[in-house]
């Protein structure tokens, strides 16, 4: 007899969400423990029930998909992971595999998709659409160590962490203290530094290796006084 697995939804659409548990509840191997609709929810639930398998929304409104992933994976590390996406793109789910991931689905997927990936990682593998395949074949990196491997400075890499928090530059000029000009021009040399061309390609880069132990001690070796400890002061321009 096949174990029952204990499933945890975290989504922001309840119909979805309420549709997706039917869907799973008809299946007697799986069982929904629970539901959340915001990261710190979901997280807090993982981290209570330690499910099998955690199905996770890519588009909930507090940050990046990879910052709450690696949220997902810290509190409960043996979970499978399946991030259901609207972005049918082979390079982000890489990048998602990277970070502990063991599955990405199209929200416009069939039920009988997704209870075959299900299965399929049950049995130790997971699926990948064809469509993605045709676009080329992307290496999925494995942990690798970082030290150094991102040379930024302790202003960028506090940027880079607001960054993937979601904080518009507005704020994030205000709550470091220098002027919007200023974080444009560090933007720049962020950029630069990650090979990167936009905002979207900097936040996958630099959170694709941030789920490393290595990455992590640097990083916060290299931080800035953390924002919630900064009193706001007059604007100084450091161009």
């Amino acid at each position: 007899m096949e174990d029952i697995w204990k499933v945890i939804i975290i989504d922001n659409h309840p119909a979805l969400m309420l549709g997706t548990k039917m869907i799973l509840e008809e299946t007697a191997h799986l069982s929904v423990i629970g539901t959340a609709s915001s990261v710190k929810d979901g997280v807090d639930l993982v981290a209570s029930v330690q499910p099998n398998l955690v199905l996770l929304d890519d588009a909930l409104p507090e940050g990046s998909v990879q910052l709450y992933l690696r949220q997902v994976k810290q509190a409960s590390r043996d979970s499978h992971v399946i991030v259901l996406t609207s972005d049918n793109n082979l390079s982000l789910f890489a990048g998602l595999m990277s970070m502990g991931a063991s599955g990405m689905l199209s929200k416009e997927s069939s039920p009988a998709q997704l209870l075959h990936l299900i299965s399929s990682l049950r049995q130790g593998s997971t699926v990948i659409p064809l469509s993605w395949l045709h676009q080329g074949v992307v290496p999925i990196p494995a942990e690798i160590p970082t030290d150094g491997y991102f040379d930024l400075s302790k202003i960028e890499h506090t940027i880079m962490i607001q960054i993937t928090q979601g904080f518009t530059y507005d704020k994030i000029a205000y709550m470091i203290r220098v002027s919007r000009r200023s974080v444009d021009n560090y933007l720049r040399k962020i950029y630069n530094k990650l090979g990167v061309n936009s905002r979207a390609q900097a936040i996958e880069k630099y959170t694709l290796y941030s789920h490393t132990a290595s990455f992590n001690t640097a990083t916060m070796n290299n931080m800035i006084t953390p924002p919630e400890s900064i009193v706001p002061v007059k604007e100084v321009a450091l161009d």
